[in-house]
């Protein structure tokens, strides 16, 4: 199996079906104006017969049998697709007592009472210093970061993890996520739980590309960013564009109608993610890793999350740490640089890795990186105190 074949179809190409759209096409400015005039002519469209569908529902029903027959089979279909992730996810085999964690699975239930899949890895012996809940990014699932857990808990961290919805254990069609902000929301029900079951004990967000946005964006919402002392982002996806403007005109569309669709063209040949090979083949060939098409409605969440935090950025106050390869081309490390840059946070670091590319906990040097992360985490609790004691002190 060559290692080179194994890369990934989910990246900023959201749709490459129109990589080759300049070639034939004489107008980009008069396609996009048209296709956003379409867009807006759908949206009235549906707008107006929802208000019909409205008016009349006193006289016919607003279910045909047909209609409940189908959404029957979708969530049958679903329910299936999530019994069969979730038996696969608890029966991953990890560390032991013998390694000095432990490690334990729960299903939590999320903001909108959906059933999520969690992790979490405890040190055994030691005081804990903090805990890090981790956000994994698109596709994947919190079981890949047990090495990242045991690296943290080897330095007195406890660690949780949760799957998001369409994800590793989680509810839903794998690979589908209806918002973005319901993860946002999952993430912040979550962290609540974990703190009211460890009073006193400071917490980090960690997240990974999507789940950097999401943890960031999370972070922006003071009942969040009061529960935390930071938060840790490896390749956020920031910036992120479609690989053509009618992209960006249509999807609006697209994910309304058609939000589970694939688009069937969008996993030819990807993007390499890691300049190790084991860590790919390790990735594509994990049954809980979603390797098929990107669906419309996961796509458009990821271009409208990105475009929420490129325009606020300056509105960002909660410490943080990025870090980015600057050979990542999935998503873009200058993005990263400039978060670092206009951000409002009064502690922010950035480091940026000469070479490495996307999945950084997965490179040959993620021993390296970890610590990185550690010693940030480590320096920011060194400095919280000093103000603490500081305030007693005045």
């Amino acid at each position: 199996m060559e290692a080179e074949e194994l890369t990934s179809g989910a990246s900023t190409r959201i749709i490459p079906l129109f990589k080759n759209l300049q070639r034939s096409i004489p107008s980009y400015h008069f396609l996009k104006t048209f296709f956003i005039f379409i867009q807006s002519f759908f949206l009235w469209f549906l707008l107006l017969l929802r208000r019909n569908r409205v008016s009349s529902s006193s006289t016919t029903s607003s279910s045909s049998p047909l209609a409940k027959r189908k959404s029957s089979v979708f969530k049958r279909r679903d329910e299936e697709d999530t019994l069969r992730r979730r038996t696969l996810a608890e029966q991953l085999e990890f560390v032991s007592e013998d390694y000095g964690c432990k490690w334990s699975t729960s299903v939590f239930f999320g903001a909108r009472r959906n059933a999520l899949f969690t992790r979490s890895w405890v040190p055994v012996s030691g005081e804990i210093k903090g805990i890090v809940l981790i956000i994994h990014g698109l596709n994947e699932h919190s079981g890949r970061y047990d090495h990242f857990a045991r690296q943290l808990t080897s330095r007195d961290f406890a660690v949780y993890a949760i799957d998001w919805i369409g994800h590793g254990g989680s509810d839903g069609l794998h690979g589908y996520v209806p918002s973005l902000d319901y993860v946002v929301a999952d993430t912040g029900a979550f962290l609540k739980k974990i703190k009211s079951e460890n009073p006193g004990t400071p917490c980090f967000l960690f997240g990974h590309s999507t789940g950097g946005a999401v943890v960031l964006k999370g972070a922006s919402d003071p009942r969040i960013e009061e529960m935390i002392e930071g938060i840790v982002l490896t390749s956020p996806a920031l910036r992120v564009k479609p690989s053509h403007p009618i992209v960006g005109a249509v999807a609006p569309i697209f994910s309304l109608f058609v939000p589970r669709f694939q688009f069937k063209g969008a996993n030819k040949r990807g993007i390499p993610v890691s300049r190790d090979p084991a860590a790919l083949i390790a990735k594509y060939s994990d049954p809980l890793v979603y390797t098929g098409p990107i669906r419309v409605r996961t796509g458009h969440e990821i271009l409208r999350i990105s475009s929420y935090l490129m325009r606020n950025m300056k509105s960002v106050t909660v410490p943080f740490l990025v870090l980015h390869g600057t050979a990542d081309r999935v998503t873009d490390p200058l993005a990263s640089q400039d978060l670092y840059n206009e951000a409002s946070s009064k502690f922010k670091d950035i480091k940026l890795y000469d070479g490495f590319l996307h999945d950084l906990l997965f490179e040959p040097e993620r021993d390296e990186i970890g610590s990185d992360i550690i010693n940030w985490i480590e320096k920011r609790l060194r400095i919280g105190s000093s103000l603490i004691e500081g305030d007693i002190l005045w």
